[in-house]
């Protein structure tokens, strides 16, 4: 298994995010409904949205490709008792099945939310995120909506591509799955993307910012509700494995 150094910029875009509680638990509760039984949380991070699980007592295993995250991680949940487990876990392994054996078949649900579009092969990836679920198991996965929306905070994250919900719908059934639903989330966040990342050519996210989109989170929801999810910064896809 290849060993991921500290990605600094993603550090930080984290811990930007990590104050922004409303939106954070905004997000949460949009995929919460979808999630059963024994859950897996891919590229966990520093548990922003872990965090919003276990506070609602969902027993959960965390997990993410840095192991400085999950000692991190495993620290920043220690008294948790609804923490399951945090495990090292790298989707895009060639050695997935051999290497992770001991968690294969093992979840009902497997989310992964801003994870696919950091990895090269997303067809390994989606394959190995099934060996992972138990039969009919649940993939929640969330990525960056459209290309053209593509800019310097892209490149700084290491993100290879953008989606809409048609070619995450292709890119998911490529890898085992059927979908159950899917949709757009975040409309608000285009114009701060678009102003930030694309004409100012910022390279990260800044807690400033963030804190302000923060705050008005209640109406970027109402945004969402009545364009009804047709329009977003990020695409939703709820899948089961065939």
């Amino acid at each position: 298994m290849e060993n991921y150094p500290t990605d600094f910029v993603g550090k930080e875009t984290l811990e930007a995010i990590n104050t922004a509680d409303k939106f954070n638990y905004w997000m949460f509760s949009v995929i919460q409904p979808y999630c059963q039984g024994n859950i897996l949380e891919i590229g966990s991070g520093i548990g922003n949205i872990s965090s919003c699980f276990l506070k609602e007592n969902a027993s959960i295993y965390l997990s993410d490709i840095r192991a400085d995250y999950c000692k991190s991680l495993s620290q920043k949940f220690s008294g948790s008792t609804n923490l399951l487990g945090v495990e090292l876990i790298d989707l895009a392994d060639p050695m997935f099945g051999s290497r992770y054996n001991h968690l294969c078949n093992k979840f009902d649900t497997v989310f992964a939310l801003n994870v696919l579009e950091h990895i090269e092969n997303q067809n390994l990836a989606l394959q190995n995120a099934s060996k992972l679920l138990c039969e009919k198991g649940r993939l929640i996965i969330l990525v960056p909506a459209y290309q053209k929306l593509y800019c310097r905070f892209d490149e700084e994250l290491g993100h290879y591509r953008r989606y809409t919900r048609k070619t995450l719908l292709k890119a998911i059934a490529n890898g085992g799955f059927s979908p159950v639903k899917n949709f757009y989330f975040n409309l608000a966040g285009i114009a701060g993307w678009l102003l930030f990342g694309k004409l100012l050519g910022r390279k990260q996210i800044e807690k400033g910012e963030m804190n302000l989109y923060n705050s008005l989170v209640p109406i970027f929801k109402i945004a969402d509700a009545v364009t009804f999810h047709k329009i977003g910064l990020s695409v939703i896809c709820i899948a089961q494995k065939n």
